[in-house]
């Protein structure tokens, strides 16, 4: 499998040197994405960044990041990718922040554990084999726009506490706490989905989100408010190739972060933080091209062409291992419930949304033929999400396995009967995680994930979120149980 090794281009890093120049950057930063799907960094001056840094790297301790290395083998290096930098909109001292690669600083090959080296092999995976040279994706990570939240664990007492102006509780509420009147407006529970002000509060703040991503390069095509109340938030993006759509995630939570705590609120990307109204997902569109031209459009049903219905097969047979990393919290598993338009049965459709693949009919164009995947949410690494997809997808394509016959009825209506033909998604992290472990050989292909990485991720979700969950009492248990 090809490597990002040796120097960078030299053009890329020019050009990278006249924008700090032309900008007055006075700090550079450098980000990396965790294993687990959050963006660390550190600061240098600009004085102190040089071209070298795109051959020699820049030093840090890989044994304090989640799922890295081990305390005697700490020492890792940053390599920034020239073509992957944005002008910060959040600091007042001129900044430039650059997403960097990682290598090990004395074979100086790419780090396996590195989520964004990970997704850069299934890319080239794919041209290799000749299927197609480019896979589209196009993700719709929702989240909650709240006012406060508080939340707390000890040894004797465990509690959370959320708050939103909007939520509908609030409607009995006398006044928002800063002396104004409560003017109601709020939108009920399930019922969130594009009403116009004043019922929906966040137009401005969604707004600006929008605009800002779109100051740093992540180009935006709707925004709009959720089905659930208290803030339920969907900003779309506009497709782009797997690895630039993974680096465009990370910008994306990053601003829609940091835009809301300037306004005195706060998101959460959790998927499923409100009890009884809707959780947060991020259904992931997805095509292959080759040669400037869409592989997915054919005559099959719903206009799918042999390799998108494979290419569908592939991800239906691999879903419940591929749960455990497009699904991987414990949280995301009360989200995936009948009743909350999560997508826990494990079929394809054409516009029906209660299918975990649906095809979307908007229009006839082949450029627009792509089928979407609803069973992740936002709490993901995309990286390693987008990867898993594709790899589940080329499998199906290799294989030419048969994704069996669609679905076009609401699932939810089915009788027991047949609902008990129909396979369903995992009802836990630990069970997705036990399937990750019986099916990944998938994933191995091309050297695309590896061993190691499978090993990293099981082992690190039981023992710091599996097991400690099942250790605690859950404030609800007092309910039930308090007087046995």
């Amino acid at each position: 499998m090809p490597a990002k090794t040796g120097a960078p281009n030299s053009k890329s890093v020019e050009k990278l040197f006249k924008v700090i120049k032309d900008n007055n950057i006075k700090i550079v930063d450098l980000r990396f994405c965790d294993m687990l799907g959050q963006w660390q960094h550190f600061s240098l001056t600009r004085t102190e960044f040089t071209p070298d840094a795109f051959v020699d790297g820049l030093g840090f301790d890989g044994s304090s990041i989640r799922g890295f290395q081990r305390i005697h083998e700490s020492d890792m290096l940053l390599l920034p990718d020239p073509e992957a930098f944005f002008i910060e909109p959040f600091t007042s001292i001129p900044t430039i922040s650059i997403i960097c690669d990682i290598e090990d600083p004395l074979t100086r090959k790419p780090y396996s554990r590195d989520s964004r080296f990970i997704a850069l092999k299934a890319e080239e995976y794919l041209r290799s084999l000749g299927i197609a040279d480019e896979c589209y994706v196009g993700p719709e990570a929702e989240f909650f726009i709240l006012d406060s939240v508080r939340f707390d664990q000890s040894h004797h007492y465990g509690f959370y506490y959320l708050d939103s102006d909007e939520g509908f509780w609030n409607s009995g509420k006398d006044g928002n706490g800063n002396g104004s009147a409560n003017l109601g407006h709020k939108p009920r529970f399930k019922e969130g989905y594009f009403p116009t002000s004043p019922i929906d509060s966040l137009q401005d703040i969604r707004s600006e989100m929008a605009l800002t991503m779109e100051q740093i390069g992540v180009r935006v095509e709707v925004h709009h408010h959720e089905v659930a109340t208290a803030g339920q938030t969907e900003i779309d993006m506009r497709r782009d190739s797997l690895l630039k759509m993974a680096d465009n995630v990370m910008k994306y939570k990053y601003v829609v972060k940091n835009v809301a705590k300037n306004r005195g609120k706060t998101v959460t990307f959790m998927p499923k933080p409100i009890f009884n109204d809707n959780g947060s997902g991020m259904h992931v569109h997805m095509s292959l091209w080759k040669g400037g031209k869409p592989l997915f459009y054919g005559s099959k049903y719903a206009h799918l062409s042999d390799m998108a219905l494979h290419f569908i097969g592939g991800i239906l047979r691999h879903a419940p291992a591929l749960c455990a990393i497009t699904n991987p919290t414990t949280n995301s598993y009360k989200r995936m419930v009948p009743g909350f338009e999560a997508p826990v049965n494990l079929a394809y459709s054409q516009r029906n949304r209660s299918a975990a693949v649906r095809i979307p009919m908007y229009s006839t164009n082949p450029k627009s033929k792509r089928i979407e995947f609803r069973c992740p949410d936002p709490s993901c690494n995309p990286y390693l999400a987008f990867s898993a997809l594709l790899m589940a997808g080329i499998d199906g394509i290799k294989n030419k396995i048969d994704p069996g016959k669609p679905l076009d009825v609401d699932i939810y209506d089915l009788s027991p009967k047949e609902l008990k033909k129909v396979p369903t998604a995992p009802g836990s992290l630990d069970e997705a995680l036990a399937h990750l472990e019986r099916d990944h050989a998938f994933l191995l292909k091309g050297d695309v994930f590896t061993e190691d990485v499978i090993e990293t991720w099981i082992e690190y979700k039981k023992e710091k979120e599996v097991k400690p969950m099942q250790l605690r009492p859950h404030p609800y248990e007092f309910s039930l149980y308090y007087d046995v």
